[in-house]
């Protein structure tokens, strides 16, 4: 599976994935802004403006110019802004490469801003916001990142708050465009079928006018803890909805390996400890799930869980003890291989399509400034021993690191402070 990296003249990163005989192709644009390079009064403005960009461009004025286009040549289109970065992506038949290529690009070097457009999409995002308040299982994770990070910006939402969307202007959006989307912040990527010295050849033209101005680093998260820490919001649900996790590190760090093994073990596929426990034993949830979830200067690691809400504390106490036995037994030689296994074949089989190259690669490159292949991830992933996996256990499954969020029909955190920690 072969990538190649271009710097262009102008400091603009270019990933290019070529897919012998594959009948498409993706560009994907991802720019280093999220809520995480946004201040209190600006929460949001990230996810804002990737709503504005689809509303027009000096080129195509209208919302509807923009998506009548890629409608008609088949395209499946979108975006997303995170944290940390902000995606824009079409995919296309191969044949219409420089089509989507030339929407794309002029979403994103050229939108218009229109404020009467501004005015309707403030309400949309309202909504947007109002829904994801109105799924527990969602907003429960707002509630666990706003536990352990709390007014830093990586403990705001992504989509900000009501009051922010309906306070932005068009000045405010124009100013935070002009500092984020520059040049050394932003990374094209193409996975797919295409000529890759021509495709190169045309975003460096097509890019040409991207500011080269170089933008401000966002403030480094700063972490402190030192007991478990709870955080519960009342709802009225037919099932308790919680996160329990704990801080870890950085995307860099030496034992990501180590940790996407513990993930897997853990939470990932039918056959993963805590579904055994809690599902197959218990009876007690219907979804559970692991997480690693590391960014640039922070990390950590999340179990989520709908549990009967009458079984809340034999939930609470299943999934600690799961995370306690990693501390004290090894993992078999044959359960590590299945997981092992697990990993190599979910990545290959993840990685059939163009767009899933193109985020695969170049996430690498927003976040880490590096891209490992996927023949080094596996032989990394590979590489783990079970003491490993121990030795991170034991230094992540620690009461100065547990947190856990909850949404349900519960109003006093004290009934869980009895029990909510790691073994000694």
């Amino acid at each position: 599976m072969q990538f190649k990296k271009t710097t262009l003249k102008n400091g603009l990163r270019v990933i290019t994935v070529p897919m012998a005989d594959n009948p498409s192709v993706t560009i994907l644009v991802v720019v280093e802004a999220g809520s995480e390079y946004e201040t209190k009064e600006l929460n949001g403005i990230s996810h804002f403006l990737e709503h504005m960009v689809f509303k027009g461009t000096t080129k195509r004025p209208k919302a509807i110019d923009i998506s009548r286009e890629l409608d008609g040549i088949g395209a499946i289109y979108n975006a997303f802004t995170s944290a940390e970065f902000t995606g824009y992506y079409a995919k296309a038949d191969s044949k219409r490469v420089d089509d989507i290529l030339d929407v794309v690009s002029d979403m994103y070097l050229d939108p218009l801003f229109d404020e009467a457009e501004m005015e309707r999409e403030k309400g949309v995002i309202v909504e947007e916001i109002r829904m994801y308040r109105d799924l527990p299982q969602r907003h429960v994770q707002d509630v666990f990142t706003a536990l352990l990070y709390g007014e830093q910006p990586a403990g705001r939402h992504v989509v900000g708050t009501e009051a922010n969307v309906r306070s932005f202007s068009r000045e405010a959006l124009v100013k935070y465009r002009k500092e984020r989307y520059v040049s050394y912040t932003t990374t094209v990527m193409v996975a797919g079928s295409f000529d890759e010295a021509e495709m190169i050849k045309k975003i460096e033209r097509t890019f040409c006018s991207i500011s080269p101005e170089k933008a401000e680093n966002k403030s480094q998260v700063t972490e402190s803890q030192k007991s478990p820490a709870i955080s519960i919001e009342f709802k009225e649900t037919d099932q308790t909805h919680l996160v329990i996790g704990v801080r870890t590190f950085p995307v860099t760090d030496r034992r990501m390996p180590a940790m996407s093994v513990l993930s897997t073990l853990l939470g990932h596929g039918m056959s993963s400890r805590l579904f055994s426990k809690m599902r197959d034993e218990l009876g007690i949830c219907y979804y559970i799930k692991a997480d690693d979830d590391p960014s640039t200067d922070h990390g950590s690691f999340s179990i989520s869980a709908g549990v009967d809400n009458s079984r809340i504390e034999e939930g609470i106490r299943g999934i600690l003890a799961e995370c306690d036995r990693l501390k004290k037994e090894l993992v078999s030689e044959s359960e590590l291989k299945k997981v092992k296994d697990y990993i190599a074949g979910t990545t290959i089989l993840g990685l059939e399509t163009s767009e899933a190259r193109a985020e695969f690669f170049g996430l690498q490159e927003v976040l880490k400034k590096d891209i490992e292949s996927l023949d080094e991830l596996i032989a990394k992933i590979n590489s783990v021993t079970a003491e490993d996996v121990r030795d991170l256990a034991r230094s992540i499954f620690v009461n100065e690191n547990l947190n856990m969020a909850l949404i349900g029909r519960v109003k006093d955190d004290s009934i869980f402070k009895v029990y909510f920690r790691f073994s000694d």
